[in-house]
Parts: structure tokens; C-alpha cells; sequence
């Protein structure tokens, strides 16, 4: 019996000690969903799904991380809108786990070595399911709302701190964050005394969407233009009073509304010299009765969306009307020089040159389409 209890004891003091092999750390977080999330307490490797995606961990100089890519990323463009992608070229060599707009291949992702810990996606009610995703593969899927610089803005920082908070980058999250809101802040500031007979009426087409578009397509609530105190005069408001993103806008009312102004989203080239938005102002009679075509009123500025939103692109555009519309508010900007400013701290290389390049140099220029 004493042999009996001395081995009781002996067992259980056995089974109290530490194991030889500890659990790995854990802790959670709260993604953009509003779910808690189990994630490893350090993270060392990452993918990045979905639209604007990876831009985002560019941003947060964080793309080293990465261990592969969706196919998106390694098509070689003549047309290159993606400042995030020309300042990393080294994208294109990465294996990739899915398809572009997150169409993610769980077969392809455990197949990635290293394996990545987590998985961060945008938009999550497109491609793959984010729990299906990450019932199939056992890796945390990380949601994010990449939002805008308009009235999700907040949703575009909250995703910038959600990345921090994963990746153990807070401070740089609140740096990008600062560097958006001083910009914007400095834009509204020079423009804020300006009366309302120099506002004149100005008009963005060409804008992309999930692709190329024409000259009728539009962003009404263009945030380059708010920046400086003006508004698109495609301007509308919906049922709840905010303002609608993307919109084509007919023909006619463009002819009615006659801007004074008219700018022109360069992702319309992909269409080439035969079509697009550039083609349609030098062709069709009705766009040659405009008044901004009539006056060499017309202006190209870098491309508003490319695999979502640009958002550097966006503040670089912001600074160039600005200096275009109110010449003595900027007589100190040269907007090429502010937009490889903008590019250098958000993805690490000035890289304005390449993008107007790609856009036949038109970038930030006046066109002439008579």
C-alpha cells in the first residue's frame, strides 16, 4: 500500500509540471466584422486577399511578410495604376494562392512555404467565404474594410489600426492615419477663403470601375474635389442624403450642365485609341459643344481606382487641382514633385515618373482634344 501511494504521488506531481512541448501563445483581436478573432501572439508570415488588399500592408510597411500573392499582382500591365505594385516589383515573382477580388484556392494556401499564420481579406461577401476559408486552411481570416477618404474614412483608418494591432505595427498606423489628415486638413485650408464666384463647375469622367470606363462614368462624390471646397456637378444625394459613389451619367446632362472644368481619370487609355473616354471628347460632335473643350479646359489626373482606390493617388490629384484652379493658394506646390512625396512615405518609392509615363505623359497635364 505505501509503494502503492508513493507512485499516486509521484504521478500526480508528474502530471503538474510544465509540458515539454507548450501550446503556442494566442491572443485576440477584433476585425472590422465586429467577431473576435483567435490569431497567434506573433506573426511572422501573411497574405493578403481581396481588392486594395496588399495596398494596405504597403502602407503599413509590411509587405515583406507576404508569401504570396493573388494572380492580380503578377500580370505584367501597360497600364499601371497601382502605385503599391510599380514600388514593388517583386510582387510579380510570388506564387500565388487564388484568384483576383478574393477567389482564394485553400488547396494553394496550404501549399505556401512558409504557411502563412493569417490570412487578411477586404470585402468579405466577395469570392471565398472568410469562414469557410478559414475552416478549409485552419488560418485566422482577418477581415477589413478598406472604406475611402469620403464618408468611410474612418472605416479606411480603422483597417490601417487592425493591421497594426495583427503585425504589432500601431505606431505606423497612426503615422499613415496623421499623414492623411494633415494633407487633407492643408488642402482645406488653402482653399477655405476662396469666394464662391471662383468655384467654378468642374466634372471628373473616365473613372474606373472593376475596370475601365467612359467619359460618362463618374465618382459624384469625387473626394479630390472636396478637399479644395468643390464639388462635382454630377453631384447627387440618395435616399438617406449621403452622397453616391460610382455613377455613369447621361449624356444629356452632362451637355446640360456644361462645366466650366473638366477633368479626365486616365485609367479610361485601357480602351485604347479607339475607344474610352479620351477618344469620345476628340469625336463625338456633342462633347466638341462644350465649353471646357471649346476653352482647352480640359485635364488629366491620375487614375481614382485600380484594384480599389488609390489613395495616394487621390491626395496627389487633390494637390494638382488645387494648384491648377487656384494658382496663387499653391504657388508653392509642384503637384508631380508633391506626388512622389505622397508616394515615397506611403510605398516607399517615387514612382510618378513610371505612372505618367504609362498614361502617355498626360498625367497632371492640359489635353488637347479639339
Amino acid at each position: 500500500m505505501r509503494k502503492l501511494s508513493l507512485l499516486c504521488v509521484a504521478l500526480f506531481i508528474f502530471s503538474a509540471l510544465p509540458s515539454s512541448c507548450p501550446a503556442a501563445a494566442e491572443r485576440t483581436i477584433t476585425d472590422a466584422s465586429g467577431q473576435r478573432k483567435t490569431i497567434p501572439a506573433d506573426i511572422s508570415h501573411v497574405i493578403c486577399s481581396g481588392s486594395g488588399c496588399l495596398r494596405l500592408l504597403t502602407y503599413m510597411q509590411a509587405q515583406s511578410m507576404i508569401v504570396g500573392v493573388d494572380d492580380i499582382e503578377t500580370r505584367r500591365k501597360r497600364f499601371e495604376a497601382r502605385p503599391y505594385a510599380l514600388a514593388n516589383p517583386d510582387f510579380k515573382k510570388q506564387p500565388t494562392f487564388g484568384e483576383f477580388r478574393g477567389h482564394d484556392n485553400p488547396e494553394r494556401i496550404l501549399a505556401l512555404s512558409p504557411p502563412p499564420d493569417i490570412i487578411f481579406k477586404t470585402i468579405a461577401s466577395m469570392g471565398t467565404n472568410p469562414e469557410e476559408l478559414a475552416q478549409k486552411t485552419g488560418i485566422p481570416v482577418i477581415i477589413l474594410d478598406s472604406g475611402d477618404l469620403g464618408e468611410h474614412r474612418l472605416a479606411f483608418y480603422n483597417a490601417l489600426r487592425i493591421i497594426g494591432s495583427v503585425l504589432g505595427k500601431e505606431q505606423r498606423a497612426e503615422t499613415v492615419i496623421s499623414f492623411f489628415e494633415k494633407n487633407i486638413q492643408q488642402l482645406g485650408i488653402r482653399t477655405a477663403n476662396m469666394s464662391p464666384d471662383k468655384k467654378r463647375s468642374v466634372f471628373i469622367g473616365g473613372v474606373a470601375f472593376k475596370g475601365p470606363h467612359g467619359f460618362q462614368s463618374t465618382e459624384p462624390d469625387y473626394p479630390p474635389f472636396k478637399f479644395v471646397g468643390l464639388r462635382n456637378i454630377a453631384y447627387t444625394t440618395g435616399i438617406n442624403g449621403k452622397g453616391l459613389r460610382h455613377s455613369d451619367v447621361a449624356k444629356e446632362k452632362l451637355l446640360e450642365w456644361d462645366p466650366n472644368i473638366l477633368f479626365l481619370d486616365l485609367s479610361t487609355l485601357q480602351f485604347g485609341k479607339q475607344g474610352g473616354g479620351l477618344n469620345e471628347l476628340k469625336t463625338d460632335p456633342a462633347y466638341q459643344t462644350l465649353t471646357a473643350v471649346q476653352q482647352g479646359m480640359v485635364y488629366g489626373v491620375l487614375p481614382y481606382n485600380g484594384y480599389s482606390q488609390n489613395y495616394g493617388s487621390i491626395l496627389a490629384n487633390a494637390w494638382f487641382i488645387g494648384k491648377m484652379l487656384y494658382p496663387e493658394q499653391f504657388k508653392d506646390i509642384d503637384p508631380a514633385a508633391k506626388a512622389d512625396a505622397i508616394y515615397t512615405f506611403l510605398v516607399g518609392k517615387p514612382v510618378f515618373e513610371k505612372m505618367n509615363a504609362a498614361f502617355g505623359n498626360l498625367v497632371f497635364s492640359e489635353i488637347s482634344v479639339r
